[in-house]
């Protein structure tokens, strides 16, 4: 059964950006999809933004930045999308890994926990929001959970990671997590180890 790989980029990029670092797993058995952001970059240019941040944004999660409408936005169509892919790949979201970079990323814990896919992957993300899941949890209807982040990031503090990964574990959900030696990048040690984990765990 062939799987699908889908990434989401950062604040500022776009779905090309991630699309050339992808470029280096080797997943033969693997359909890839690069979605774009629904917002332009506020600054010009092609990149596009999930959300803008607001002034002095911490990368600390908030239950008021839940409301943000263009969280909200976001959150919705890229929900909606993601259920569509089935019709369009074949490939059933039980078999679709989610996985984003940066701002990519806290839209991926965002959506990814309320959808039946086989993994999300959190690349130098964070928690916008307090996780919001109905209780009592189904762990057996929960994706696998990957979270890596640098230990010299300079641009989403390490402390975010932390904030995410005890989040989730206080709710009982497993999370494999790992701090690499690199900043605010999707480093070849993180290509390694997503394709090492879909071809260990999800193959």
């Amino acid at each position: 059964m062939k799987g699908l790989l889908v990434g989401l980029h950062g604040w500022g990029a776009s779905g090309q950006d991630v699309a050339a670092v992808a470029a280096y797993l080797d997943l033969p058995n693997y359909e890839f999809a690069f979605p774009d952001a629904p917002f332009p970059f506020p600054y010009g240019g092609a990149g596009r933004v999930w959300y803008n941040f607001p002034a002095n944004y911490s990368f600390a999660s908030s239950s008021d930045f839940a409301s943000n409408p263009e969280l909200q936005t976001s959150r919705q169509q890229l929900t909606e999308w993601l259920r569509s892919l089935e019709s369009q790949t074949g490939v059933p979201l039980s078999h679709t890994v989610l996985a984003g970079f940066s701002q990519g990323g806290a839209m991926t814990l965002d959506v990814g926990l309320r959808l039946p896919l086989a993994a999300i992957m959190i690349l130098s993300g964070y928690l916008h929001a307090p996780i919001d899941l109905p209780q009592p949890i189904d762990l057996a209807q929960l994706p696998q959970v990957v979270v890596m982040h640098g230990r010299s990031d300079q641009v989403v503090p390490l402390r975010a990671a932390h904030q995410a990964r005890d989040r989730l574990t206080e709710l009982g959900i497993p999370v494999l997590y790992e701090e690499l030696n690199m900043g605010h990048e999707i480093s070849m040690s993180v290509l390694s180890r997503m394709q090492s984990f879909i071809e260990d765990k999800l193959q």
